[in-house]
């Protein structure tokens, strides 16, 4: 197998290594044993990927890789973008190649599609609900491991903006790192004294703020706080630093949470929780 690196906006992530290693999980040490036993080596299909629900689409350059690894000679015609929302029935894709290669490709490659549309569905769907409110929604490191940047990729896909994309590209001070370092100031010190610049502190009482902010926050994250308290602490902050809401918010509370005028609304449910889109690839004979 050589695979390929079609190109993407996927910055930092292995396309090539990806597909081979999912590909050899399917394959194990003997290979597709269907399609040996059932496709002639000559055979060549044409199919069409298309989704059976509205959705909002992502991965398709994951697509292209997994059926041109298994064929290169494959023929590819994209008929959407990554980003687009289409309706129930819209054709994502067209290909034409060999019948053995593009069955062997078909499970990874839809799995991948349908896991990174429905994440970017849902993130469109929380997108849409604090419309015209200012807000920004973000999403949040609960990922599946291995496929954070993907999943990630998805959720800009779907209108959100990234959160950290790990530990090392900002501070986040929660409640555990608090009660270790003996409080919001003392914590906040330590983590100015390393020359962090970016330093994100969460509170989830009022009275957290001021210390915070005092000794250096960049940013506030207002954790698992009631629309109400989530006023008084974006009155308080006035503006001295970004604020986040975050912590059980669902797509039915969002946009009260919204309209309290944070800056920010972060979501893990939308790597965490997001359902499979429902897309299918259906192949005839050429």
């Amino acid at each position: 197998m050589n695979p390929t690196s079609p190109p993407t906006s996927l910055v930092g992530f292995d396309i090539a290594a990806f597909v081979a290693t999912t590909l050899a999980e399917d394959l194990g040490t003997i290979g597709d044993i269907t399609s040996a036993a059932v496709i002639p080596a000559d055979a060549r299909f044409a199919g069409v990927m298309d989704s059976r629900d509205p959705i909002v689409v992502a991965g398709l350059d994951l697509a292209d890789a997994f059926f041109r690894t298994l064929d290169p000679d494959v023929r590819i015609e994209r008929l959407v973008q990554d980003g687009q929302a289409v309706t129930a029935g819209t054709e994502l894709l067209r290909l034409e190649g060999r019948a053995g290669a593009l069955l062997t490709a078909e499970r990874s490659a839809l799995n991948t599609v349908q896991h990174l549309s429905g994440i970017a569905t849902m993130t469109r769907a929380y997108v849409d609900a604090i419309s015209g409110t200012g807000a920004i929604l973000l999403d949040t490191r609960k990922t599946i491991p291995g496929l954070r940047v993907l999943e990630k990729y998805a959720t800009r896909m779907g209108g959100a903006q990234n959160h950290r994309m790990g530990l090392w590209d900002a501070a986040m001070i929660k409640d555990n790192h608090v009660a270790v370092a003996g409080g919001v100031a003392e914590a906040v010190r330590r983590a100015k004294d390393a020359g962090i610049a970016s330093i994100i502190v969460e509170v989830d009482r009022i009275d957290q703020i001021e210390p915070a902010l005092g000794a250096g926050a960049t940013h506030l994250l207002l954790d698992n706080m009631a629309p109400a308290m989530l006023r008084d602490a974006v009155t308080l902050v006035d503006n001295r630093v970004p604020t986040e809401a975050s912590g059980g918010v669902a797509l039915g509370t969002i946009r009260a949470i919204a309209e309290t005028g944070v800056t920010y609304v972060s979501v893990g449910r939308l790597t965490q929780s997001a359902p499979a889109a429902d897309i299918g690839l259906d192949f005839a004979s050429v």
